[in-house]
Formats: C-alpha cells, sequence, structure tokens
C-alpha cells in the first residue's frame, strides 16, 4: 500500500485535535490586561499540549521520509497513537478546569490522567516505528539503521511514570516535568535527516 493516504489522514487528525484545543480558550469577559493575564495558566497548558501535537506531528513526517510502503499492521499503529492523540483536548480542558478537593490548581487526578495519555502515546509509537520497519527492509533496511540509538524513546517514559507518580502529591511538579519532556523533543530527530540528506 502507498503511504500518501496514512500521512492525509494523520495531518488531518492532528490539525482537528489543535482546532479543538483552540476553540477551548475562553476570552476574557474584561478587555483589561488583568483580566487577560488572568487566564494565563490555561495559555500556557494549552501552548504544552499544542507542543506536544507539533512533535508527533514533526516525527510522524520525519519518521515517513524513509517509508515506501505500508500495510494493514502500521495503519492499525498509527490509529493507536492517533487515538491518544485525540484524547489531548479533553486532558488539557480537563487540567485547565478542574480544582482538588481542597480547592488546589492544578488538581491531582486531572494533572495524572493528562500524564497517562502522555506516557500512552509515547508508548503506542514504538509499535508504529516497529511495523513500519518490518514493513520496508526490516532491521537491514534504512528506516531501521535511521532509528537506532535512541536516547529520548528511553528516557521519556520514564519521566512521565516519576511525573504520574508525584501528582498524587505535587501536581505543579509534574507539570514541570511533561514540560521538560517535551522541551528535550522540540529538537527535531536528526537521525533520519542524516539518512535522506547525508552531509557531503
Amino acid at each position: 500500500m502507498e503511504k500518501g493516504r496514512l500521512e492525509a489522514f494523520t495531518d488531518g487528525v492532528m490539525a482537528v485535535v489543535i482546532t479543538i484545543m483552540v476553540l477551548e480558550l475562553k476570552p476574557p469577559h474584561e478587555a483589561t490586561w488583568p483580566a487577560l493575564l488572568g487566564n494565563w495558566t490555561v495559555f500556557v497548558r494549552y501552548v504544552l499540549s499544542f507542543v506536544y501535537v507539533g512533535i508527533y506531528w514533526n516525527n510522524h513526517h520525519h519518521l515517513m521520509h524513509l517509508v515506501e510502503r505500508v500495510n494493514g499492521k502500521v495503519m492499525w499503529a498509527n490509529l493507536h497513537v492517533l487515538f491518544w492523540i485525540s484524547l489531548f483536548p479533553f486532558t488539557t480542558a480537563w487540567l485547565n478546569e478542574a480544582h482538588g478537593a481542597q480547592g488546589e490548581f492544578p488538581a491531582s487526578l486531572p494533572t495524572l490522567i493528562y500524564g497517562v495519555v502522555l506516557l500512552m502515546t509515547a508508548l503506542a509509537w514504538i509499535p508504529l516505528a516497529q511495523s513500519l520497519i518490518r514493513c520496508n527492509g526490516g532491521h537491514a533496511g534504512a528506516l531501521a539503521r535511521a532509528l537506532g540509538g535512541g536516547w529520548k524513546e528511553k528516557i521519556s517514559p520514564v519521566v512521565y511514570l516519576a511525573a504520574i507518580a508525584l501528582a498524587f502529591f505535587a501536581p505543579i511538579v509534574s507539570c514541570v516535568l511533561y514540560a521538560a519532556v517535551a522541551i528535550i523533543w522540540i529538537v527535531p530527530d536528526r537521525r533520519i535527516e542524516r539518512h535522506v540528506m547525508p552531509n557531503p
């Protein structure tokens, strides 16, 4: 199967996810700077989720550069990733709106669920990459060589698990850890670029 429709569908889903998230941003009721700045935490969490969607879109774009064909397993693995990404608007909205039993903000449970969705998205990426490798030359192919030796994929789930555990006691620290993982992923993965456009 050709990869074009899979790429187009993935691009469309991610665009819809971003659209839903931005529609959740409510304008202030007053035309004043204090009213605008009073929503700064909501905007920060939107930016964090936007960055995460952007990271997955960017990495998917790079990943598909070395892909020549897809099969049914790849399509289902890709849908698995998109399922978790499609939950970003829900978890972001809940994180922005819910307070804890004692009035604390951010609340523990929404912070925990936000982390679970991030963790599951990261874990879902693994079978997608593996199914693409098997469909495109196996472990001797260019895609397998390009994806070898990545450290971000190993450290991210560990940080997510730590943040999920901390959500019960210090949800603000969990949010900082989620942001830290996003920061290390903002720079696109250059391994595939080196195979697509090797240095002279």
